[in-house]
């Protein structure tokens, strides 16, 4: 018969809460104490399970992320590092996949039930005021990925910076006809995302500070997705004065932006240059130039967050982290 927790206990010659604080690495353990606890554990071959380690800490060793749209390779990426990040300290991670505004009303109601989930990652999705007192009232920590909340912690980057990034690296090159293609300017699903509005901001801004136009004609919105992007594309690729350079909010919709250039016969860099955003997975496959932003880190950094939350430390502050250039094929200098 395999060995229970009472074995352990028993055997050691200390209580139930001293096996379960050793097993989760309490510091309220002395050295002594916690080598002849983990002797028996080894004598004993006790593997603990996941059910007792939860009647032991009283806790659900569950968190809960909120993900809108969560095939999106960004959204993968960041769900990667938090999930790995999760994992490690021997926690498991629930995904509610929300894609209508409904079910996104519907999921944070039920994740402010602290006995579902030890904890909360919201990924781009900004709670409303009443959610965050919510979640404040049934004492449950949240912590927020690519978006802001007044009040709650949270991991996010400057997507303004972002996109003056990029936009600033195709007037270095030369360019002076510079799209963009972005999603929405409402969003028609009125999740509130702000990312692509943000870098469109950066985009205007840097063209702006150039003394460079700044034709509404070179600016395109729609649903965020390739193939919507691809048809942007090729509007702005056959303008009778076309752009020689496309900055794409997501490194998806450059995608679109390389398969429209292909559709007529635009060499890509030589006519055309394409930046992205992002850095996904395939971006260096395709030689995208991009801006990347750290998605597995940031994911694995708003765990960090939460845990300290957890142990009972007061809510920090919310940070942002650093994006970067990343220079490959799909952009070079005009002519």
């Amino acid at each position: 018969m395999a060995a229970t927790i009472r074995d352990v206990a028993k055997v050691a010659g200390v209580g139930l809460g001293t096996v379960s604080r050793v097993l989760n690495q309490s510091p309220l353990v002395s050295a002594a104490t916690r080598q002849r606890v983990l002797s028996v554990i080894a004598e004993l071959r006790y593997n603990p399970s996941q059910l007792a380690r939860t009647f032991a800490l009283g806790k659900t060793l569950t968190v809960a992320a909120l993900a809108p749209f969560f095939t999106r390779p960004s959204v993968v990426e960041r769900l990667r590092g938090v999930e790995a990040t999760l994992a490690a300290a021997g926690y498991h991670l629930v995904v509610f996949n929300v894609e209508a505004v409904a079910r996104r009303d519907e999921c944070l109601r039920d994740a402010a039930r602290s006995d579902r989930a030890d904890g909360l990652l919201i990924i781009s999705l900004a709670p409303r005021p009443a959610e965050v007192n919510a979640f404040r009232e049934a004492g449950l920590p949240v912590v927020l990925i690519d978006t802001f909340a007044e009040g709650l912690p949270g991991v996010s980057i400057d997507d303004v910076a972002g996109g003056a990034l990029a936009t600033n690296h195709l007037i270095a090159l030369g360019h002076t006809r510079i799209a963009f293609i972005g999603d929405p300017q409402e969003d028609p699903l009125t999740f509130n995302f702000t990312s692509s509005h943000d870098r469109l901001l950066g985009y205007q801004q840097a063209l702006a500070a150039a003394n460079l136009p700044l034709p509404s004609a070179y600016q395109r919105h729609g649903l965020h997705g390739r193939y919507e992007a691809r048809v942007l594309a090729r509007e702005l690729l056959q303008l009778p004065e076309p752009p020689s350079a496309i900055f794409a909010a997501s490194d998806t919709q450059a995608m679109g932006v390389l398969e429209a250039a292909r559709d007529l016969d635009i060499p890509v860099p030589q006519a055309l240059a394409v930046v992205g955003f992002d850095d996904i997975d395939i971006a260096e496959y395709l030689g995208l130039t991009t801006v990347r932003q750290p998605l597995f880190e940031s994911g694995a950094r708003a765990v960090e967050l939460l845990f300290l939350m957890l142990s009972g430390a007061s809510a920090p502050p919310a940070e942002q982290v650093p994006v970067e250039l990343v220079v490959r094929r799909t952009s070079a200098p005009l002519g």
